[in-house]
C-alpha cells in the first residue's frame, strides 16, 4: 500500500492524495488553494509521474476538495469519479460557480491561465460522476477483479458530519482497511448531524488536524455558545448596529440560518431582516431539497421559506449600505477580496455602532483572519487595490467550526488505535500538536506527518 500527499504544503490547500494498493490506484479528493492563483492553486499533480489512476474519489464538494477535479479528469480520462448523491449535485453548482470567478479573475487580475477549465468541461466531466450510496462497499472496478481472479479496492461511504454529503471514506484491499476522515465532525451542528465513523477494524487511519491549534474554551457547549450568539445579535441590534457574518457558502450559510430559525422559534429573537449571497441560494435550495432524504436534524425545516433571506450578489450588493437592525450573512468565509463579505466589510469597518461576527475558520493570512487578529484603531487592509481602513467596528468569535475539536480528534483516534495514523489538512502547528499528543497516547501506533510529494509505504 503507498501514499503520497499532493497538497504542496503541509497546510490546509489543494488537498489531494493518491493511493494505491491491490494492482489499482487512486486519489482521494482534489482541491483548489483559495489563497493562490493559476498553477500554484493545483495539488502536486507531477508527484503522480506517469501513473494512470483507476479512480478519483471525493469526501465532499467545499472547492478545497474538488476546486480542480476536472483538470485532473483531463489528465486522466480513463479514471472513474465516485462521490455521494449529494456531493455530486453541490460539486456541479460549485465548479460552475467556480468557472465564473476565474473568468472575473483573469480579467481583473490577469491570471493568463484562467479559466482552468471552462463550463462546457464540467458540464462533461459531471457526466461522468457516479453517485453512491451510504453505507454500500463497491468495487473500484468490478469487471477488472473478475477478469483477473482478484478483489483489488473496495470503498465505502459513511456520515462525516461536516457539510451535506461529506463522507469519510472506508478502503478495503490486501485483507488490511484504511479509513480517509475527509472533513469531520463529531459533534451535532443546527442542520448537519454528527459523524457516524468506524469504531474499530482500521489498520490506517488517514485524518484531518484542522483545529489541532485551537483549544476549546473550558465548559465549552454548543448550545451555550448558540445563547452566546443570540444575547450578541439583540445587543447589536438594539444599539442600532448591524452585523456582517462572513460565512462559506456551503455549510456555514445553512448552519447560521438554521441557527435564526431556532432564535426565532424559541423567543430569543424577534423578526429581523437576513441577507445571504447568490451562490449561497444555490446551497440552500440543495439542502432543503434534500431535508428529507438526508440524515440531518430540523429534517422538515425549509429554510429559504422559514427564514426567508434576501439575495445580493455581485451587482446590488454595490447599492447595500449597512442598515441598523440587519444580519448580512454573506461569503466568502475568509473574506477574500472581491468577494461580497469583503465588499460589505468595508461599510462596516469604521462603524463602532456595526459589528463582524467571525462563526467559523479563518486563515490566519486571509482578510478574516487579518480582522480577527487586529486591535481597535489598526490600519486593516481588505484588499490590496483599496486602501486600508482603521478598525473601529465591533468583533466577536464564536465557535461553530464544521470541523471536528482537536480533542475529539484526539479522543477519537485514542478510541480506534490503529497501527499507522496519517495527518493531514492542517497547518504546521495544528499537526505539530496533534502528532505530539497521538504519539504520546498511542505509543505502538506509527504517526506520520506525511512530506508533500513524497511516496509512503502504509
Amino acid at each position: 500500500m503507498k501514499f503520497i500527499n499532493l497538497t504542496r504544503r503541509t497546510e490546509i490547500g489543494a488537498n489531494s492524495y493518491y493511493f494505491e494498493a491491490a494492482g489499482q490506484r487512486l486519489v482521494l479528493d482534489s482541491g483548489m488553494h483559495p489563497k493562490e492563483e493559476g498553477e500554484e492553486s493545483l495539488p502536486n499533480f507531477r508527484a503522480l509521474g506517469d501513473r494512470k489512476l483507476d479512480a478519483i474519489v471525493l469526501s465532499h464538494a467545499h472547492l478545497d476538495h474538488v476546486g480542480t477535479l476536472p483538470v485532473l479528469m483531463r489528465r486522466q480520462p480513463t479514471a472513474r469519479i465516485f462521490m455521494t448523491e449529494a456531493t455530486a449535485e453541490i460539486g456541479s453548482a460549485l465548479l460552475h460557480n467556480s468557472v465564473n470567478v476565474m473568468t472575473r479573475q483573469r480579467e481583473e487580475l490577469g491570471v493568463v491561465m484562467y479559466p482552468l477549465f471552462t463550463h462546457r468541461e464540467t458540464d462533461r466531466a459531471t457526466d461522468q460522476w457516479r453517485s453512491c450510496p451510504w453505507r454500500q462497499p463497491f468495487a473500484l472496478d468490478g469487471e477488472r477483479a473478475r477478469r483477473e481472479g482478484e478483489e483489488g479496492i473496495t470503498v465505502e461511504f459513511v456520515e462525516a458530519g461536516h457539510v451535506l454529503g461529506a463522507a469519510g471514506v472506508i478502503l478495503r484491499a490486501e485483507g488490511r482497511t484504511v479509513f480517509y476522515s475527509g472533513d469531520v465532525n463529531f459533534d451535532d451542528q443546527t442542520v448537519t448531524a454528527a459523524a457516524v465513523f468506524p469504531e474499530s477494524g482500521v489498520d490506517v487511519l488517514i485524518i484531518e488536524t484542522t483545529r489541532g491549534d485551537s483549544p476549546l474554551p473550558e465548559g465549552f457547549t454548543r448550545a451555550a455558545e448558540e445563547r452566546r450568539l443570540a444575547e450578541a445579535i439583540d445587543r447589536v441590534f438594539r444599539a442600532g448596529g448591524c452585523i456582517l457574518m462572513p460565512v462559506f457558502a456551503l455549510g456555514k450559510t445553512q448552519e447560521a440560518l438554521g441557527m435564526i430559525y431556532k432564535f426565532r422559534r424559541e423567543g430569543l429573537l424577534g423578526e429581523f431582516p437576513v441577507y445571504i449571497g447568490g451562490l449561497s441560494v444555490k446551497m440552500t435550495e440543495i439542502y432543503d431539497r434534500r431535508a428529507l432524504t438526508t440524515r440531518r436534524l430540523l429534517p422538515r425545516l425549509q429554510l429559504l421559506e422559514e427564514v426567508a433571506p434576501f439575495v445580493l450578489n455581485g451587482q446590488t450588493i454595490h447599492d447595500s449600505p449597512a442598515r441598523g437592525g440587519r444580519l448580512y450573512a454573506l461569503s466568502s468565509g475568509m473574506m477574500t477580496p472581491k468577494t461580497l463579505s469583503n465588499i460589505f466589510a468595508r461599510r462596516v469597518l469604521e462603524d463602532p455602532r456595526h459589528s463582524i461576527f467571525f462563526v467559523g475558520y479563518a486563515d490566519p493570512e486571509s482578510p478574516a483572519g487579518l480582522i480577527r487578529a487586529a486591535k481597535p484603531g489598526d490600519l486593516v487592509t481588505l484588499d490590496p487595490d483599496e486602501p486600508p481602513q482603521r478598525l473601529a467596528c465591533q468583533i466577536e468569535q464564536f465557535q461553530f467550526s464544521a470541523h471536528a475539536s482537536r480533542e475529539s480528534i484526539v479522543r477519537y483516534v485514542k478510541q480506534l488505535a490503529p497501527k499507522k495514523i496519517v495527518l493531514v489538512h492542517g497547518d504546521m502547528p495544528a499537526v505539530s500538536w496533534t502528532h505530539a499528543q497521538l504519539a504520546a497516547a498511542l505509543p505502538e501506533s506509527e504517526v506520520i506527518v506525511p512530506v508533500p510529494g513524497v511516496e509512503i509505504e502504509l
